[in-house]
């Protein structure tokens, strides 16, 4: 294929998909491939994108002229089935992806994908999603016949790796996501409750995007914090632009502590492969998708869903047992090389011929 053209879409520059797209933007650059995003509407991470044309708008009128001043080769819809009909609608001929990434539980993922199915089958040449076991089961389940294009997403390690930095004066255990169920804060905090009886100067350390999740569960952790006395320990960063976060990643680990994902379940898990990257320890929940990622004991750690004590024990193995973190600390980075630019954008150009 020539020099192709084509445009990824989402609802708002946030969180992994943010990332996602803008690093594949840079791996398959090296192929020729000119890439556009364009989103609905505004999000924070728009402060992480450089030098990709960048659209923000729901407009029909204005995406219609975007798509046919373009004359993309493809364009990939994230989660959105009813734009994949808006697109054809407006006259696009060419090649319309549906993407699968995250779409939270395993519950609320099937519902979405038996919603979509009318959308996907009738508007769209194929289904690209990650290799995530709950995804691939799902998508077989439902469109055994539809096109299909699976593979791991990518993750930049050489813009995104370990920086030498201040070490905090104590073990800082890290926290990454938005005030939402699946993202289960209330375990965090939880955990954090009990953890500082075992090792009192501890702090934890929360990075969430404040202009996502609502008000009610904002008042909900509010009042859990407060409940669980945790107000001096607990200490939240908010809309940290993502180049920073590399900085505080490598301050948690080398402050000897690690990096704790509570997700019910995740399609992909950016935070976790960015934390490891930095020679942050991980201690995550069974949740689906960082099983790419994480090998028990050997990669990070798991602790069994939703049980503290599980996740307590985990935990002071990790600060404890100096030699298998460090042992996992070295094998997390060089399992990165799975996900390299260079590999991702071989199979994207295989989807694309």
């Amino acid at each position: 294929m020539s020099k192709a053209k084509i445009l990824f879409v989402f609802y708002l520059p946030s969180g992994g998909m943010e990332t996602l797209n803008r690093q594949r933007c840079k791996a398959l650059k090296t192929r020729g491939v000119e890439c556009h995003l364009l989103y609905m509407q505004s999000g924070t991470g728009q402060q992480n994108i450089s030098r990709i044309p960048t659209y923000i708008t729901n407009n029909d009128a204005e995406i219609k002229k975007i798509i046919l001043m373009n004359h993309f080769d493809a364009i990939f819809v994230s989660s959105d089935m009813l734009m994949l009909q808006r697109i054809r609608n407006m006259g696009y001929k060419g090649r319309l992806f549906f993407e699968v990434q995250g779409l939270g539980s395993f519950k609320n993922a099937e519902k979405i994908l038996i919603q979509a199915k009318t959308f996907v089958m009738n508007y769209s040449n194929g289904i690209l999603y990650p290799k995530t076991p709950h995804l691939m089961n799902l998508i077989e389940t439902h469109y055994p016949t539809h096109p299909k294009f699976c593979f791991h997403n990518c993750f930049d390690t050489s813009e995104f790796g370990y920086r030498s930095t201040q070490k905090p004066p104590y073990p800082v255990v890290g926290w990454v996501g938005r005030l939402e169920l699946n993202k289960n804060w209330d375990d965090f905090l939880m955990f954090a409750m009990r953890y500082i009886k075992i090792k009192p100067n501890t702090k934890f350390w929360m990075f969430i995007d404040d202009t996502l999740g609502n008000h009610h569960e904002k008042a909900r952790f509010y009042k859990l914090l407060n409940r669980y006395k945790l107000t001096d320990a607990v200490v939240i960063h908010t809309n940290v632009p993502h180049k920073q976060m590399a900085e505080y990643f490598s301050m948690i680990g080398d402050s000897g502590g690690f990096l704790l994902s509570t997700s019910k379940v995740e399609g992909f898990g950016y935070a976790v492969i960015e934390a490891m990257s930095c020679k942050c320890p991980v201690l995550t929940s069974d949740s689906d998708g960082v099983k790419a990622f994480i090998n028990h004991n050997v990669t990070g750690k798991f602790y069994e869903n939703g049980n503290i004590g599980s996740a307590v024990k985990q935990a002071k193995e990790l600060t404890d047992n100096h030699e298998l973190r460090n042992q996992i600390i070295q094998h997390a980075l060089n399992h990165l090389s799975l996900f390299n630019l260079d590999v991702y954008a071989n199979e994207f150009m295989k989807l694309l011929k």
